[in-house]
């Protein structure tokens, strides 16, 4: 069996490629208070255009950010251990959410089960929840 190889990319005209990107984005790493900040009002942008769409073109984009905001936090942000219910509502107060604003990841009901302790999050909602906020699926389960 035969592999193609695609040719390796010029330094140059990946220089080309990334300086462009870097002006429309803002932030390409988050090393800083701000940069945290400029990256997840990107990433909330993204989620709005990307939805569930995991195939849409922009994901990959999410992606990258995403691992850059979790690296930033796996060093700078302390999250205590807490029930899973709470961890929800405190990222919902963290980003002004309400019920409904989390349609994506589940109905206005269930959240509210939730929040209320009368249903444990699943794990098909955990990974939703997970990329919508940017956070391992472990702390909703």
């Amino acid at each position: 069996m035969t592999h193609m190889h695609k040719a390796m990319p010029e330094a140059q005209a990946i220089l080309r490629a990334w300086e462009p990107f870097k002006k429309v984005v803002g932030v390409t790493a988050v090393h800083t208070e701000d940069e945290y900040a400029r990256a997840r009002a990107v990433i909330d942008v993204l989620l709005d255009a990307i939805g569930e769409d995991e195939t849409h073109p922009l994901a990959d984009v999410l992606d990258y950010l995403g691992d850059q905001v979790a690296a930033y936090e796996d060093e700078h942000v302390v999250i205590a251990e807490a029930e899973p219910k709470e961890v929800l509502r405190f990222l919902m107060d963290q980003h002004a959410l309400k019920q409904d604003d989390l349609a994506d990841c589940a109905p206005q009901g269930r959240i509210s089960d939730i929040l209320n302790g009368r249903r444990a999050i699943s794990k098909d909602m955990a990974r939703k929840l997970a990329r919508r906020f940017h956070v391992s699926p472990a702390v909703f389960l």
